[in-house]
């Protein structure tokens, strides 16, 4: 919220034309969405992790990340699973059609501070779209950061999401990509991984020595990656997640973000390893 002009009305949500649609899989989509007040779109700013509250007019609004990078301007992008009522809306929706956006909220993922350094994504299933903003981001700052590792898992092949982007990250000489999916899930064409990502990011072997491990996922696959992570010698100040899960109505005012001592979408989404040890426990 730190990002919104003073005197700005934090329930009034921009007006956006979906400007571009994209499949994913079978139940996943992305909307590329443009501001229709121009001047809105040229001042609008957010860092990643941030996330806000897409609304289709009629059916309501839902907290998503936004899922591209703050480093390309004039657009945002939202990727969501056919879920619930919104959701479902979302996926109803048509290029040139008007929607609404409020945001961005929350905190961020401190980027700046990680120059120099190697990173580390894993990520699981549909919660590859936060990551995705911060992946863009240190690729479009691609000078300013060491190594950099994608670990990235789904049930099936057909669950992996996108898919064109994971082969042009692969196929550029500065990223290291590995692609899992769970025993079972194969396909007959499939050349990555078989196994869980908390098994695969084992093998891998992953350093710690001078990296930030961002981590997103299911619960189950964040709660078995983390002993990984710990195990490798990465103390939980290195350690970066997002409760996603949590987030609600994105100013902390209807209560149901609250985790402790803290709301999720005020304080929060992204927290360290070391901060949350210090609430109830979430995985």
């Amino acid at each position: 919220m730190e990002n919104l002009p003073t005197g700005t009305n934090l329930y009034k949500p921009y007006l956006m034309r979906v400007a571009d649609i994209r499949d994913e899989t079978v139940d996943v989509r992305t909307l590329r969405l443009e501001f229709l007040n121009e001047e809105e779109g040229r001042d609008f700013k957010f860092r990643a992790g941030q996330f806000g509250l897409y609304s289709v007019f009629g059916e309501g609004e839902c907290p998503l990340c936004i899922a591209s990078p703050p480093t390309r301007s004039g657009y945002i992008e939202c990727t969501s699973r056919k879920a619930g009522r919104v959701t479902r809306a979302l996926r109803e929706l048509n290029v040139g059609d008007t929607m609404g956006f409020r945001g961005p909220y929350g905190n961020t993922f401190p980027i700046d501070e990680w120059k120099g350094k190697n990173i580390l994504f894993v990520a699981g299933g549909i919660a590859l779209p936060p990551l995705r903003c911060v992946i863009w981001n240190c690729l479009d700052r691609r000078d300013d950061f060491g190594d950099i590792t994608i670990v990235y898992g789904a049930r099936t092949v057909g669950d992996l999401v996108y898919r064109d982007e994971l082969r042009e990250w692969n196929e550029r000489g500065d990223v290291k990509v590995i692609q899992t999916v769970d025993p079972g899930g194969e396909t007959g064409d499939w050349t990555g991984k078989i196994g869980f990502v908390p098994t695969v990011l084992e093998e891998s072997g992953p350093r710690p020595e001078d990296t930030i491990a961002l981590v997103c996922g299911p619960p189950i696959m964040i709660k078995f990656t983390f002993p990984v992570l710990e195990k490798a010698g990465f103390r939980p100040e290195q350690v970066y997640t997002t409760l996603e899960n949590r987030m609600k109505c994105g100013l902390g005012k209807c209560g149901r973000c609250n985790v402790g001592p803290v709301y999720v979408c005020k304080d929060g989404p992204v927290f360290t390893q070391a901060q949350l040890t210090k609430l109830p426990q979430e995985f």
